[in-house]
């Protein structure tokens, strides 16, 4: 060695890496009929998606890739429902409803605690699944007009809250409003 420290590429379970806790609550089933805050972020925060006009969010075409795809959920999803969403430049604010009467029977859905991350497995139907197939079809189709297919347009994970009741509901709401604000 010509006294440089070598860098061991990473390999999955390599006890020198950290394994990456869940910022989920960990008892807490995200496959419940609950309400939902979501907040998922760019890559780099690059302000893909649109710009700040007038106190107004102007959406770029990826940005209109996010509005389609979130108007899809419904449709795509039984049992999730929209409420107050917005688009910003490099980042997306939604609160969504999930009743899962829709679909009972399907065992219990809880959040891991901790794994690695490249061998995480989501079970159907829970809040983790819909961020993950909404961020991989938007990440899709965002790199097809791009023309770049292996870009990454999110950052890893997201961030959720669990709304327990209206007060919290309606200031979450006046918040997602008044995004483009501040």
């Amino acid at each position: 060695m010509d006294g440089r420290t070598a860098v061991r590429p990473y390999t999955p379970m390599d006890p020198i890496y950290p394994y990456r806790c869940s910022t989920r609550m960990p008892s807490f089933d995200y496959g419940q009929s609950c309400a939902y805050f979501i907040s998922i972020v760019t890559v780099d925060r690059k302000p893909l998606f649109g710009r700040i006009l007038n106190y107004a969010v102007e959406l770029f075409e990826a940005g209109r890739i996010i509005q389609d795809e979130w108007l899809k959920t419904p449709s795509i999803r039984p049992g999730i429902y929209l409420d107050e969403w917005i688009i910003m430049p490099d980042h997306f604010h939604a609160i969504l409803l999930m009743d899962t009467d829709i679909h009972r029977g399907h065992g219990p859905v809880g959040a891991h605690r901790c794994a690695p991350a490249n061998q995480l497995q989501r079970q159907p139907r829970t809040l983790g699944s819909l961020i993950a197939q909404f961020k991989a079809t938007t990440t899709r189709r965002i790199n097809e007009i791009r023309g770049m297919p292996s870009q990454k347009v999110w950052q890893r994970n997201y961030n959720d809250r669990i709304i327990r009741n209206e007060v919290e509901l309606d200031k979450l709401r006046k918040y997602i409003r008044n995004n483009p604000r501040t």
